[in-house]
């Protein structure tokens, strides 16, 4: 297997002092998207504040040309994918490429590689240093869609085969989405987690009244906050509802997100006489927090999340959280939830086995693991990764290149555990800067 060493661009060749404008592409962004919208937001918003330029060039209705609070962002036309629940993708490389040579980027970061692969050639020829983002794992994608687990890693492997001798760095946010890319040999990858905001999600947002707006007297208050996408997976969420129901728990579920499983689940939670409210997309960040905060476990049945953005928020807001075993949850949530496989059986055990905890205990322990990602920590390490310099007051927790990074394990860490960042060291501790 060949490895794959550093980029043919050069980080070099780009300016590494000084301000830089980080050009930013990506595809599959609807209004209503939720943790992709979220880290683009936050790593522009800490790009700008480091003292650089951000440009956020992602697909819309009409072209348009704003200045936001994560720098400038631009929309151009893209159609709709039928059947995504609003997903719109950036299909003419003509207009893409003349905007890119037009905004003259020192860096270009990318966050799709499938539709948007050929700018890594264009960064090439341009002689810009570029990066793509792996927000998912090729192979875990594929196998939710349906194929077997041989063909989507053959059909995988090739395609991250193409991404890495494409660009000049591939950025993963966990030790999770990295092994797709080691297990080819590429040497040209980096580790950046993602974060949460701590000062806008914290356990003080609880609200007695919303929760008993929707539990009625019921004991346990569920909440899922994900698309409702066929790689979601989210019916496991209303699975396990249905497994404690029969169990004896009094439960509820409270489900926040969009996408076009919502009718089919509706109607299965119609059939079945399952206490499932759907509220669609909820725009309104405090009232996703107080819904955060408010419930007793978050679920996150995804499989081939990488990072788990919303699970996160939850556990800033002291709820702790169920995920999926296949996922890169594991070692995200550490002791502050419980993994299970993906059935809805396992997933209520896993309930179970968490409210066995004290209220307390198991909040604390939420919020305590969500202090680790904080938004700095993860803007240092995108920039390290663009060979950028970093934000004026420098995070803790990012190791100076060059230094042994103490990395995280992977792995199912069941409540009670003694999680990656006892002792004092966060996940943001494991940030590996140098190429592998």
């Amino acid at each position: 297997m060949p490895a794959y060493g550093p980029d043919a661009a050069g980080f070099a060749t780009g300016r590494t002092a000084g301000r830089l404008r980080i050009v930013r592409l990506a595809n599959f962004v609807a209004p209503a998207s939720g943790g992709l919208r979220t880290a683009l937001r936050e790593l522009g918003k800490g790009f700008k504040e480091a003292g650089h330029e951000p440009v956020l060039v992602v697909p819309g209705e009409r072209h348009t040309d704003r200045e936001t609070e994560q720098g400038r962002v631009i929309t151009l036309p893209g159609p709709l994918l039928p059947g995504t629940g609003g997903y719109r993708v950036l299909v003419d490389k003509r207009r893409v490429a003349a905007l890119l040579e037009e905004l003259g980027p020192d860096r270009l970061e990318v966050s799709d590689r499938t539709t948007l692969r050929w700018t890594g050639k264009w960064a090439r020829r341009a002689r810009v240093p570029a990066v793509m983002v792996s927000h998912e794992t090729a192979d875990g994608v594929l196998r939710t869609w349906g194929l077997s687990e041989n063909l989507s890693r053959r059909a995988a492997d090739a395609l991250n085969t193409r991404t890495a001798h494409t660009y000049a760095r591939v950025v993963c946010t966990t030790e999770f989405a990295e092994r797709e890319f080691v297990r080819i040999g590429a040497r040209n990858v980096v580790r950046a987690p993602l974060g949460v905001d701590l000062e806008q999600r914290h356990p003080g947002l609880r609200d007695p009244g919303l929760r008993d707006g929707y539990t009625r007297g019921a004991g346990t208050l569920l909440v899922m906050c994900s698309r409702l996408s066929v790689e979601k997976r989210p019916g496991t969420a209303l699975d396990t509802l249905e497994a404690l129901l029969r169990h004896g728990r009094r439960a509820v579920l409270v489900v926040a997100g969009d996408g076009p499983l919502r009718p089919r689940l509706e109607q299965r939670a119609r059939e079945r006489g399952l206490p499932v409210t759907f509220l669609g997309h909820v725009g309104d960040r405090d009232l996703l927090g107080a819904l955060q905060a408010s419930a007793d476990v978050c679920l996150a049945p995804g499989p081939a999340e990488t990072f788990g953005l919303a699970a996160l928020e939850a556990m800033a807001c002291g709820t702790p959280v169920v995920a999926s075993a296949s996922s890169a949850l594991p070692e995200v949530i550490g002791a502050a939830g419980a993994t299970a496989a993906d059935d809805g059986d396992a997933f209520a055990d896993a309930v179970e086995l968490l409210l066995r905890r004290p209220a307390r205990e198991r909040r604390e322990t939420a919020r305590a693991r969500a202090e680790c990602f904080g938004w700095r920590t993860a803007v240092d390490a995108f920039l390290a990764a663009h060979d950028a310099p970093p934000s004026a007051t420098p995070s803790a927790v990012v190791p100076p290149r060059g230094a042994a990074p103490s990395v995280v394990p992977s792995g199912v860490t069941p409540p009670g555990a003694v999680p990656p960042a006892a002792g004092g060291a966060c996940v943001g501790d494991a940030v590996r800067e140098g190429l592998r």
